[in-house]
């Protein structure tokens, strides 16, 4: 994607921009549509449809009745709602939960809180493609284990979980499933039929949807305790008068996802391996992470051992990319999912990641990986 300033886009992982046919369903109900979906009237009935028809949307995007989908502020909440909610509602069954080392902070965080309520956490470790094992979370399960979370993709490296395998291993022993697919949604197809999920958390602004909207996939028959009380909202899980305009852009953005997954996956994936197939040709000590497992069509993380991320960033301001989590501050800390795939400290501080997206072409791809090959070989010739 060329910004307007002339830079190029490339960190969809971490948000993407709110797709124009997204923006158009959104805009009326900015201006005329306003009426509360709790009212009676003809303006609040209105808006009541228009729910409806985005709970449908994002319903078919998942493979679930539209009565599952519950709209939430985004992924964090989703996540949060997912663990504290099943917790305090399982919590007379058992007080372990079993989540993998490499998950979002916004699960690794609520597992800290729910050990400060007496829940013991077990943390499933990955192997050194960043994959979890069956046979580890068979061995640790328990009938006291109320919940197991495991994400769909990872939002670092891009590497995917068996998820079917481990719900089916979950179930046998009689605990809930969650997934986080926040970062898979829209990029590989997330069927919770497939899945076998009990619980399954979205986020708008990974979708191309605004921030601020998300949804938590909730199926038939799991209880959860509400984080949000008041009214009736939202089958009585979240109170709070609906965010209408953004969860008419998630519906949307859930529509186009669906219609567009097959062919987009296919292109995202060409240039995905062009790219990397030119960096790697350019620098053959470079690592490639989850590098021989599946993973995102879109995601490419690499490392380069001899540099820190934060120079590569600062000298290649035409392409925006991310330090892939390996080095948010100057902190000189790690990333946490490439310590659990142990990969040594050099390799994780000089970790960038690449996402591409919808608006990414084969030229901006081009131009981009000219800029990054001139930008990494004078740093390395320093």
């Amino acid at each position: 994607m060329l910004l307007s300033d002339g830079n190029i886009y490339l960190d969809y992982n971490a948000t993407t921009p709110i797709d124009p046919l997204v923006l158009q369903a959104m805009e009326p109900f900015y201006r005329s549509h306003f009426g509360n979906p709790s009212s009676n009237h003809r303006l609040g009935q209105y808006n009541r449809q228009a729910i409806d028809l985005a709970r449908e949307q994002v319903a078919a995007l998942v493979g679930c009745q539209s009565g599952e989908i519950i709209f939430t502020s985004g992924g964090s909440e989703s996540n949060n709602f997912a663990l504290k909610g099943l917790a305090a509602r399982k919590v007379s069954k058992g007080q372990h939960i079993i989540v993998s080392q490499i998950e979002h902070p916004s699960i690794l965080k609520v597992t800290q809180y729910l050990q400060h309520q007496g829940f013991r956490i077990t943390f499933l470790p990955v192997d050194n493609q960043g994959v979890v094992r069956t046979d580890d979370l068979e061995e640790i399960i328990t009938s006291k284990t109320i919940l197991v979370s495991v994400m769909h993709a990872n939002n670092e490296i891009g590497s995917i979980q068996p998820i079917a395998e481990l719900t089916e291993i979950s179930k046998r022993a009689g605990a809930t499933f969650h997934t986080d697919a926040a970062q898979s949604l829209g990029k590989m197809p997330v069927d919770v039929k497939d899945l076998g999920c009990d619980l399954l958390s979205m986020a708008g602004h990974k979708l191309y949807a605004p921030k601020g909207v998300g949804a938590l996939f909730v199926r038939e028959g799991i209880g959860l305790e509400p984080l949000i009380h008041g009214a009736n909202h939202e089958n009585g899980l979240r109170a709070g008068t609906e965010n209408v305009a953004q969860i008419v852009g998630l519906g949307m953005a859930a529509e186009i996802a669906q219609r567009t997954l097959e062919s987009e996956m296919s292109r995202l994936k060409t240039l995905r391996d062009r790219l990397q197939a030119s960096l790697k040709q350019a620098f053959p000590q470079m690592r490639i992470n989850a590098g021989n497992t599946p993973r995102l069509p879109n995601t490419l993380s690499v490392s380069f051992p001899q540099l820190k991320a934060l120079d590569i960033l600062a000298d290649m301001e035409e392409v925006m990319l991310s330090a892939g989590a390996a080095c948010h501050s100057t902190d000189g800390k790690g990333s946490g999912v490439l310590e659990a795939m142990h990969i040594p400290m050099n390799y994780q501080l000089g970790t960038i990641r690449i996402s591409l997206g919808r608006f990414c072409d084969e030229l901006n791809v081009r131009q981009a990986s000219t800029i990054m090959i001139k930008r990494i070989s004078e740093l390395l010739e320093k």
